[in-house]
């Protein structure tokens, strides 16, 4: 065996361990979801018993990841840089794990547009907290006033808007894939502008 395979192995073991005590099962509890014996359980986790691909299907499965969770590597790039989009004063950053959602930071010093026809509705779900600042969330008929360290979540195929209040404001949004679609073909590039 070459020693990355022994190092994934050692390292599946220790993840199928870890995952068992941040459940707060014990051996007996995960082997019986895993249908394993208590002493198969404790070789496996141990490595004293050979992994078997079948029992980490049904590992995985029992300890509620996939098995492509449980066997993946680490990342050499673990560390990502923004892509900086200086005409919107944006930074986006990509999402690794799920390439359709992003992770987008924006400074806004305008106010939410008054005129309900120009919220934007699309398909989607946003998530946005407020770093510093204070923002207007319009949703629908409704105005929500955030302050730094506040969230919101919404559906994005009710009509919303953001913007600052009392002077400029900061805002971290993640979009999911449908949601940065949504913004992109309200703009004119590959950066969502979560301003409305």
């Amino acid at each position: 065996m070459k020693q990355e395979d022994g190092e994934l192995d050692s390292l599946v073991r220790k993840r199928i361990r870890a995952l068992r005590v941040a459940q707060g099962w014990s051996l007996e509890e995960l082997a019986g979801r895993a249908n394993l014996s208590q002493s198969s359980l404790s070789r496996i986790e141990n490595g004293r018993r050979r992994l078997a691909l079948d029992q980490l299907v049904t590992l995985a499965r029992a300890l509620d990841t996939t098995l492509d969770q449980l066997v993946e590597t680490a990342a050499d790039d673990v560390v990502t840089s923004p892509m900086i989009d200086s005409a919107h004063g944006l930074m986006r950053w990509p999402v690794k794990g799920d390439p359709g959602m992003s992770v987008v930071r924006q400074r806004m010093t305008e106010p939410p547009p008054d005129n309900p026809s120009r919220m934007r509705a699309h398909p989607g779900r946003e998530w946005m907290v407020v770093l510093s600042g204070t923002a207007i969330l319009m949703l629908g008929h409704r105005r929500f006033r955030l302050e730094p360290n506040q969230a919101a979540e919404f559906p994005t195929m009710m009509p919303h808007a953001i913007g600052a209040e009392g002077g400029p404001c900061e805002i971290l949004g993640i979009f999911d894939r449908d949601a940065r679609r949504g913004h992109q073909r309200d703009g004119d590039g590959d950066t969502p502008d979560i301003g409305g």
